[in-house]
């Protein structure tokens, strides 16, 4: 794990005490709708790895809060 990528886990960490976040959690953390993330898990891009908690259509979906500090790590550009 990178340098950003602990900063970022730390604090996705620290915030919500939980491995896990919700696709509520996750479109909050990423600045976009709800159903934005619906349609990027239908395209299969633009969001971090995720896990589908059962085989329904409907079925809740959970992101690794390791796996978005990843995918943030690589699509945040950070100034100095």
């Amino acid at each position: 794990m990178t340098t950003q990528q602990e900063l970022i886990y730390n604090d996705l960490k620290e915030r919500y005490q939980k491995s896990t976040l919700s696709k509520k959690e996750m479109a909050h953390e990423l600045g976009i709708s709800y159903s934005t993330i619906d349609n990027y898990i239908a395209k299969g891009c633009g969001i971090p790895n995720y896990k589908k908690l059962g085989t329904a259509k409907n079925a809740k979906v959970i992101f690794s809060i390791t796996d978005i500090a990843e995918f943030l790590a690589q699509t945040i550009k950070v100034t100095a």
